[in-house]
């Protein structure tokens, strides 16, 4: 039973984001300073909510499908975009962060997303599947 209403791709998706930045963060304590697991943990932070945030906006676009749909979505992304400049600015700026941890932690939706594909394109079993 589903309770939250989602499809099981996207509840996985969200769920497999934290353990990706969760193994992101980890190896970045584990391994390197704390300066680049911080860069990681907020760049992942980042990621993260720039997706729930655009699964959102879709999903309100498309519930309520009129002729200004398209000028909504762009709107809202250039919003979205904006915030996300200004934030990583302030963040860089300040200098507590690692930039190479953060662009790690950034790429946190981007690797689970691919890891998601590939492992859901290894179980099938041949080509007129794949399509």
């Amino acid at each position: 039973m589903n309770l939250t209403g989602k499809d099981p791709l996207q509840q996985r998706l969200e769920i497999a984001n934290w353990v990706v930045l969760a193994v992101f963060v980890l190896a970045g304590a584990l391994i390197f300073s704390l300066k680049f697991t911080l860069g990681v943990l907020l760049g992942g932070l980042i990621s993260i909510v720039n997706y729930h945030w655009l699964c959102r906006d879709v999903k309100k676009v498309f519930a309520h499908l009129t002729d200004r749909a398209k000028s909504r979505i762009m709107f809202k992304y250039y919003i979205r975009f904006g915030i996300t400049a200004v934030a990583l600015y302030f963040i860089v700026s300040s200098g507590i962060v690692d930039v190479v941890g953060l662009l790690i932690g950034l790429s946190t939706v981007i690797v689970n997303i691919v890891i998601t594909a590939v492992m859901a394109l290894s179980k099938k079993n041949c080509v007129e599947e794949v399509n």
